[in-house]
């Protein structure tokens, strides 16, 4: 025989054998693609940014929450050329907020920096390399 019981916030549910062999009778309800508490990814159908996205991984409300969702704004927003590049004070301002919380912002170190550095030159380097053999 099945029954519940309740424990503080939560609701203990024990099931026989017996109740896991019928068929369950739930009706499964159709997504509202209009549910604002519906996860919808970073854009919303309208176009308009998700600031709940857990892709966005919080920044949007961390210490620089305002100056990040500036920034994306406006990228997201850009009709420039080069998308964003009317959005550079925009980011500067991001990244001078960031660097005020190095402990929740941490810049990439200097092992990240060094490898990165000899993967461009390495990289260089087999460029020239094919260069060279294309022109002999």
């Amino acid at each position: 025989m099945s029954y519940c019981r309740q424990e503080g916030k939560d609701k203990i549910i024990f099931a026989t054998k017996e109740d896991h062999e019928t068929p369950s009778s739930a009706e499964l309800v159709a997504d509202d693609p209009d549910d604002p508490y519906e996860e919808q990814g970073l854009i919303l159908p309208n176009g308009d940014i998700n600031w709940n996205c857990p892709c966005l991984g919080g920044m949007a409300s961390g210490p620089c929450g305002e100056q990040f969702k500036s920034a994306f704004s406006c990228f997201h927003y850009s009709t420039e050329e080069i998308k964003g590049s009317d959005c550079v004070d925009q980011f500067r301002a991001m990244q001078e907020c960031m660097q005020k919380y190095p402990d929740l912002y941490p810049q990439e170190d200097e092992n990240d920096e060094k490898s990165s550095k000899d993967l461009e030159a390495a990289s260089m380097e087999g460029s020239a390399a094919k260069e060279e053999k294309g022109s002999s």
